[in-house]
């Protein structure tokens, strides 16, 4: 199978909030690896254009990549926005809606801890500008241990709230913290997305499943080395795979710890690396 790397990025500034640090890439050296996917190739597509050849739509490109990034930090106008614009690159913005900043630099209606987080004139400024804007739950939550009401207001609510502000259907979904089950998934569907990424740290390929997307996390420990070896299409496994007994095992584990009201795996601790479906802030 094509290895399509999916980078999944968080933060990019040189001085973030210590529980976002090491998902933050500094500006720096995110422009680097965007040359390095350059020179390596890569083609960055579109997410819409990997979702399309999942369904059986167009081929892709012979050394697709593709660039997302999750939260919705304010550093992504400062740092993002104008290398992407430099090189010409489309990106997917997942916007936590609860997060968006009204006010300082407060997250009081997400789970997220204090953070420079992108106001809702920018994010409609951002998508007027062309980049896809995605749906990354209301608070932030562990999807995949929350009751059946919750979650489809997690999920719902982020729709209807991205699609009253921006005035137009959103189409494209990311698990916080890369979590998803069946119903989880499933719910995604039912709500009116298209498509959803996790994390899986794998690449994607053109027969992965549209409703669990596998990516690549870019985090400020990630040598160049290895990023290097990501756009080579090397380092990680391709999806679809199988879940792992221990990725099953961390889930029972979390939903017991979140029916005693003391969740683990969520910011400003991110769970184990040790665990397959990583999580951290995503």
């Amino acid at each position: 199978m094509t290895p399509v790397p999916v980078f999944l990025y968080h933060a990019v500034a040189d001085d973030p909030p210590a529980w976002i640090a090491p998902f933050t890439v500094g500006p720096g050296v995110f422009a680097e690896q965007l040359d390095r996917l350059a020179a390596g190739g890569r083609t960055v597509i579109p997410l819409a254009q990997l979702v399309d050849a999942l369904r059986g739509g167009a081929a892709l490109p012979p050394r697709p990549a593709v660039l997302t990034f999750d939260d919705g930090f304010a550093d992504f106008c400062r740092a993002v926005v104008p290398e992407l614009t430099e090189r010409d690159l489309p990106a997917t913005l997942y916007i936590t809606t609860g997060a968006v900043r009204t006010s300082g630099m407060g997250t009081g209606r997400s789970l997220l801890p204090p953070a420079d987080m992108l106001t809702w004139s920018q994010i409609r400024a951002l998508d007027d500008a062309g980049v896809e804007i995605g749906g990354h739950s209301r608070t932030h939550p562990q999807l995949d241990t929350l009751p059946r009401r919750r979650l489809r207001d997690e999920i719902d609510d982020c729709r209807r709230t991205l699609e009253d502000e921006l005035g137009h259907t959103v189409r494209t979904y990311a698990y916080p913290h890369g979590y998803s089950d069946s119903r989880v998934r499933r719910t995604v569907r039912e709500t009116g997305w298209s498509s959803a990424c996790a994390v899986g740290n794998a690449f994607s390929s053109p027969h992965d499943d549209p409703f669990r997307i596998s990516r690549l996390t870019v985090r400020a420990d990630t040598p160049l080395g290895v990023f290097q070896d990501w756009v080579g299409g090397r380092g990680a496994r391709i999806a679809p795979f199988h879940e792992r007994p221990r990725t099953t095992a961390w889930r029972l584990y979390r939903r017991a710890r979140s029916r005693l009201g003391s969740p683990a795996g969520g910011p400003p601790s991110a769970p184990s690396r040790r665990h397959h479906e990583p999580g951290g802030p995503s």
